[in-house]
């Protein structure tokens, strides 16, 4: 094996150990509830050592969130990498619309029935899911920001930051009510679709047009005004 491949290949392996733990994470959480798991359940569970748990996942309720904040990691990711003259909203937007068809898998509403439920069962949960929205609203104000070359302080690159955050929590919530109401399948998926487009709509006639990227050429000319004195 060459010495190139070996970091792409230990990447590969916690990758996968990362995701073996998370899933049977979850399976256990949707047996027995969040708060009846322990960490080191989740560990024999899994195979591994209880250090090896918090290696990856510094407290129990990462754990729990593992898939948001992989999802919410991709929205900045996404953003930061969209190609010239794409718009911040378009490259958000896809990013959505792309997680939507999952939906109509008839075993989604299941999943997140049991989630909810989960959810609305621990204080701590709910603590964690708002620090994690807050973290990945700055990272994305960041990369907004830097695009823009705002200056320091300007609040703009963080309002829109918020107003993209806020419409994808809220189409989760939307989503979570109508499982709760007895929606799956292609059902659900439509409605969430439907509900998206009317969101983004809404959105696009304060940030259709914000923080487009720059050509290439002026990307690289682009420089930031001077901060205040």
């Amino acid at each position: 094996m060459s010495e190139t491949a070996t970091p792409g290949l230990r990447a590969r392996k916690k990758e996968r150990t990362r995701r073996l733990i998370a899933d049977t994470a979850q399976a256990l959480f949707r047996e027995r509830g969040f708060d009846r798991v322990t960490v080191a359940e989740v560990a024999a569970a899994a195979d591994v050592s209880e250090g090896t748990v918090f290696n990856y996942f510094p407290a129990k309720e990462d754990l729990f969130w593992s898939g948001m904040e992989v999802f919410e990691a991709r929205l900045v990711e996404e953003v930061a990498a969209r190609p010239d003259g794409e718009t911040v909203l378009a490259a958000f937007r896809k990013v959505v619309f792309d997680g939507i068809p999952r939906l109509a898998d008839p075993s989604r509403a299941g999943v997140i029935a049991a989630a909810r439920s989960t959810i609305q069962a621990s204080e701590g949960l709910r603590a964690r899911e708002r620090e994690i929205v807050a973290r990945y609203t700055a990272e994305l104000a960041d990369v907004i920001a830097a695009d823009t070359g705002a200056r320091p302080h300007d609040p703009e690159p963080l309002a829109a930051a918020a107003a993209l955050m806020g419409a994808q929590r809220a189409l989760v919530a939307f989503v979570h009510e109508r499982v709760a109401a007895g929606e799956s399948g292609p059902k659900l998926a439509a409605a969430a679709r439907a509900q998206a487009r009317r969101v983004f709509s809404l959105l696009g006639d304060g940030l259709g047009g914000y923080a487009a990227r720059p050509r290439s050429a002026g990307r690289a000319a682009r420089t930031a005004p001077p901060a205040p004195t």
